[in-house]
């Protein structure tokens, strides 16, 4: 296995929830897919802001890891955290950011993206690792 890419970001909790406030169903439709709306919304208070913070954090953190930042046609919404039946999160990627995953792995391999995210109020952290694997 080699390691193709690492991204990390830092988010402070409480622009985020600044953003809520202020744009509400607008911000969460247009960044966040189906399902990480349903888990952030079956929280309250500082864990649904604090849900909804790492996960901005992993996209930004996938988008550093792929290269390309939120240009070339990836979307926040091509990145979509999911958690294993474990509860480890994982991400999904659709759209312009499958196809630079793909751009990237090394022909006859295939990529393996590994997600870690923690939240210590007022912050949330997100790492990814991109690697490839023969396949």
């Amino acid at each position: 296995m080699s390691v193709l890419a690492v991204g990390i970001d830092l988010c402070d909790m409480r622009r985020i929830e600044r953003v809520l406030e202020r744009f509400g169903p607008r911000f969460v439709d247009r960044v966040f897919t189906p399902e990480e709306r349903a888990r952030a919304q079956a929280r309250s208070g500082q864990a649904r802001i604090g849900t909804f913070a790492k996960r901005w954090a992993a996209k930004e953190a996938c988008a550093k890891a792929l290269g390309t930042g939120f240009a070339q046609g990836v979307a926040h919404s091509q990145i979509g955290v999911e958690n294993l039946p474990s509860g480890q999160p994982s991400l999904r990627l659709t759209g312009a950011a499958a196809a630079r995953l793909a751009q990237i792995t090394p022909a006859g391999c295939v990529p393996v993206m590994v997600l870690s995210m923690t939240d210590e109020p007022p912050y949330a952290f997100a790492q990814v690792f991109i690697s490839a694997v023969p396949g």
